[in-house]
C-alpha cells in the first residue's frame, strides 16, 4: 500500500529521479522556462520552489544546501543573483504550468514549466489590465442618469434666469 507517498516516481529508481530533477531545476533556472511532461513538470514544482525559498537568505549555508540539490556553481550564482531579487517580496508560488496539446507520438500530456516573475508577456499584461477602469454591473447606469437630471435641471435654470432679466 502507498500509504502517505507523495511524490511520483516518474518510472524511475531514486538516483535517477532525483539526478532527472536536479538536471530540470537547472535548466529550469538558467533559461527561466523549459517544455516537459505534466507529471515531470508537477515534480519539478514541488522540487524546485523550496529551493528558490531557500535563495531568498543569502548566506554560506544556503548556498551549501542549494548546491547540494543543484550541482553546478552555475546555476546557484544564477539562483542567487537575479532570480532571488525578483523573487525577494513574492511569498511562494514562483513556478507557473502551462498546459500544451498532448505530445504527437506517443500522447503524453505536455506542458511549460515557467518562472512567474520572468515571463515579461504575461507582465506587460497584467500592468495594461491593471490600468483599465473598473467597472461594476451598475457601473454607467447611474452614472448617466445623474448626468441627465443635471442637464435638465440646467436647462430649466436658463430661461428663468433670462425672465428675471
Amino acid at each position: 500500500m502507498r500509504h502517505g507517498k507523495t511524490h511520483n516516481h516518474l518510472g524511475r529508481t531514486t538516483p535517477h529521479r532525483k539526478s532527472m530533477l536536479s538536471n530540470m531545476a537547472g535548466s529550469l533556472i538558467l533559461h527561466k522556462r523549459i517544455t516537459t511532461t505534466l507529471a515531470k513538470a508537477k515534480a519539478l514544482r514541488k522540487y524546485v520552489e523550496p529551493i528558490i525559498s531557500k535563495s531568498k537568505d543569502d548566506n554560506t549555508h544556503s548556498r551549501r544546501v542549494v548546491f547540494s540539490y543543484l550541482k553546478s556553481k552555475e546555476v546557484v550564482k544564477e539562483l542567487f543573483g537575479p532570480v532571488a531579487q525578483k523573487v525577494g517580496e513574492r511569498p511562494g508560488g514562483y513556478t507557473r504550468i502551462l498546459k500544451l496539446v498532448n505530445r504527437k507520438g506517443d500522447n503524453a500530456e505536455m506542458s511549460i514549466i515557467e518562472l512567474v516573475d520572468f515571463n515579461e508577456a504575461m507582465l506587460a499584461e497584467k500592468a495594461s489590465k491593471g490600468a483599465a477602469k473598473k467597472t461594476t454591473r451598475r457601473g454607467r447606469k447611474p452614472a448617466a442618469k445623474k448626468e441627465t437630471a443635471a442637464t435638465t435641471e440646467e436647462a430649466t435654470e436658463t430661461p428663468a434666469a433670462n425672465e428675471e432679466n
